[in-house]
């Protein structure tokens, strides 16, 4: 890229608070949920400088008086890092570093930081070097001093490349490499729940706003042993273990890597294989810190991500977690007006509740079945080959027409990830059983 400054371990923070842009929440950021994550990052902060503007500066995102106050702070504390609570664009990064002769990281970079920490698995490693690497090929632009390596003469000439090209090469190389190891993990993970599906073991994957208490959760539902620390992304690697319920159902249940206001896109990608265990799962459980003033705000995060990766039409059970912070709070379960569990109050740190929520998760696991007859056409043996893989048909036989009468069992959310993936409303071949409501498949 270009010529660096060092890092190091102690930092100055710049929060920038863009009060025109409040209507459309693109460049704002929550100061507290920043310093947790510096602080997560195993970084001593020094000082925090904050300002008020109506728009980014093209060339700083600051004004240049700021750039002075962060210079002169920077080298009254002998800082070692400048961390923006902010994406920069990479001329942006390059300028402030040579104003503040100091190394400039932005939001993006340091989540990658903490995701390449708390990576353990190979495939998580994989996964953070590839969000890396993708993240780095946008910095390579106009980045090298010695861009051009071609000479003219006899016994001169280059490879007729340049070193910036090299770097580009070199990166897309790299990334087809891990997204192609990516694929293969990928593959075997499909293979595992295929099987459970045989097996007809449910799963239930743990998904939440990071530090909500996703994995101090499944440690005491599962007396496993994950990584549950008050940081956050304690958790990186996703973990599967079976889990029996009061009434003899067996389920798996998935702990997952927690989400993030404004979470990047190649985050979001590069964890496509683990996120997939959110997407392919039978009930979704919505972890939330119960006690925390964003409770709104984080919640509203999760549901733009699941969106995002789709995962929103999965049946969803909201577990507000820790009510010991909450004066007055009890474990309980709210219902809606059919008696399905919606809602489940708990502590997982004091374990309050827990009987509570299996038996809500019980409910769900059992009761989000679709069960029904289809009447299929002659032409739609794709959608009959589809109902075989997901091994729904239980019996079939031909009408006097020659249509395809079928009955299925299958979860819901199989039914409603089919519908998506067909792009059509699968409701109308259903001619006994209730039909699953869906959103709109195309606009």
């Amino acid at each position: 890229m270009f010529d660096r400054h060092a890092g190091g371990e102690s930092a100055i923070l710049v929060h920038i608070d863009f009060q025109q842009d409040l209507s459309q929440d693109k460049n704002q950021e929550d100061l507290t949920e920043f310093v947790e994550l510096v602080r997560s990052a195993g970084l001593n902060v020094l000082d925090i400088v904050t300002a008020k503007r109506s728009a980014p500066d093209p060339k700083y995102f600051i004004g240049s008086g700021k750039i002075d106050e962060i210079l002169s702070v920077k080298n009254a504390l002998d800082a070692d890092l400048v961390i923006f609570n902010h994406t920069l664009s990479p001329a942006q990064e390059r300028n402030i570093e040579k104003a503040v002769k100091a190394r400039v990281i932005n939001r993006i970079g340091l989540i990658l930081d903490i995701f390449a920490q708390r990576a353990f698995t190979f495939e998580g490693k994989l996964q953070v070097e590839l969000a890396q690497l993708k993240h780095l090929s946008t910095r390579l632009v106009r980045g090298w001093t010695h861009l051009e390596r071609q000479k003219g003469g006899i016994g001169l000439r280059g490879p007729g490349e340049t070193q910036l090209e090299t770097d580009r090469r070199l990166l897309r190389d790299r990334i087809k490499y891990i997204e192609r190891r990516l694929d293969k993990v990928g593959k075997q993970r499909e293979q595992g729940r295929r099987s459970r599906k045989r097996a007809n073991i449910k799963t239930v994957s743990i998904v939440g706003y990071t530090n909500a208490g996703k994995s101090t959760l499944f440690n005491l539902t599962t007396e496993s042993n994950v990584l549950a620390e008050d940081k956050l992304f304690a958790t990186l690697d996703p973990t599967l273990r079976r889990l029996s319920l009061p009434q003899g159902t067996d389920i798996i249940l998935a702990d997952t890597v927690g989400f993030i206001r404004h979470l990047p896109h190649d985050l979001v990608a590069a964890f496509r294989a683990t996120l997939e265990e959110s997407v392919e799962a039978d009930v979704l459980l919505h972890v939330i810190d119960a006690a925390s003033e964003r409770r709104e705000e984080n919640m509203e995060q999760v549901l733009e991500v699941l969106k995002q990766i789709g995962a929103d039409e999965i049946p969803m059970l909201q577990v507000f977690n820790k009510i010991d912070a909450i004066e007055g709070a009890e474990p309980h379960i709210d219902r809606d007006d059919t008696g399905k569990p919606v809602r489940v109050w708990v502590s997982a740190l004091k374990d309050l509740g827990i009987d509570l929520l299996k038996v809500a998760i019980e409910e769900l696991a059992i009761d989000e079945q679709f069960v029904g007859q289809l009447k299929l056409p002659p032409n739609k043996g794709r959608l009959r080959g589809y109902l075989y893989e997901l091994q729904a048909i239980e019996k079939e036989f031909y009408a006097e027409n020659g249509d395809l009468l079928l009955d299925i069992q299958l979860p819901k959310a199989d039914w409603i990830r089919l519908s998506r993936q067909l792009e059509e409303d699968l409701n109308c071949y259903i001619i006994n059983g209730g039909s699953v409501e869906l959103e709109p498949l195309l606009p």
